[in-house]
């Protein structure tokens, strides 16, 4: 599944020897008055192509953090993120939206979709951003929600789903502009376990069949071993 983006967008290249993600003497801090408070310190790690990794660690770690800024949903403080030979973090804010919508999908840990939305209106919401005619993002959309078992429900309002179902819209959501990176941000935290076995298992699949690249944030080590490597972090350090 690939679909064209209206948005001018830096070109991305990918190379099979080279890492997709390349993170390089990361950091990120905040400040409050006076006080500097470090969130991330001199991160470096890669991520190849196809790779699923779990970014674990205590509360306050860090690793949300690092997601959205691999996401580019936030900037560092200095260092580098180079997503397929793009350094993101160089980007204007204007230029940083326009690559996070055509190349990153989203999965939130409460699913972020639109309660007055059917599922087949909150899967096409990105595509609305793009130059596709209607019968092709209907075509698009049936594709997604059929890969997450969802076909039967497209008409139905998130309210009228299950907690697992509305992931997977989520998930469906995530996988229409056949992005170059997936991004889940504790996917499983608001579902019980066998529920969340069977979104894990669903993403297990993307990323085995489909050779997406997954980036999922968990405090669950039953969550994380569904991933191909573990990154540690405590108190802001890589650890493993």
């Amino acid at each position: 599944m690939h679909i064209e983006s209206s948005e001018a967008v830096p070109d991305v290249v990918t190379r099979t020897d080279a890492p997709l993600v390349a993170i390089r003497s990361l950091t990120k801090y905040y400040t409050r008055g006076e006080q500097v408070i470090p969130v991330l310190v001199d991160i470096n790690f890669d991520v190849m192509a196809g790779d699923y990794i779990a970014l674990m660690g205590p509360s306050g770690s860090g690793k949300s953090t690092l997601l959205n800024l691999i996401a580019g949903i936030d900037k560092p403080t200095s260092g580098e993120i180079r997503v397929a030979g793009v350094d993101i973090a160089g980007l204007s804010d204007g230029d940083l939206a326009a690559w996070r919508a055509a190349h990153v999908g989203f999965i939130f840990q409460f699913y972020n979709l639109m309660p007055v939305l059917t599922a087949f209106q909150n899967v096409e919401l990105p595509l609305q951003l793009t130059s596709l005619g209607r019968a092709e993002r209907r075509e698009r959309v049936a594709t997604a929600l059929a890969l997450v078992g969802l076909e039967d429900r497209m008409d139905h309002y998130p309210n009228e789903l299950s907690g697992g179902q509305q992931q997977r819209v989520a998930i469906a959501r995530a996988l229409i502009t056949d992005p170059t990176l997936i991004v889940a941000d504790e996917p499983t935290g608001d579902l019980d376990r066998t529920t969340a076995e069977e979104v894990l298992g669903l993403l297990e699949r993307l990323n085995a069949e489909l050779g997406k690249t997954i980036i999922m944030v968990t405090h669950d080590p039953k969550a994380a071993s569904h991933a191909r490597k573990i990154v540690q972090l405590e108190k802001g350090v890589l650890v493993g």
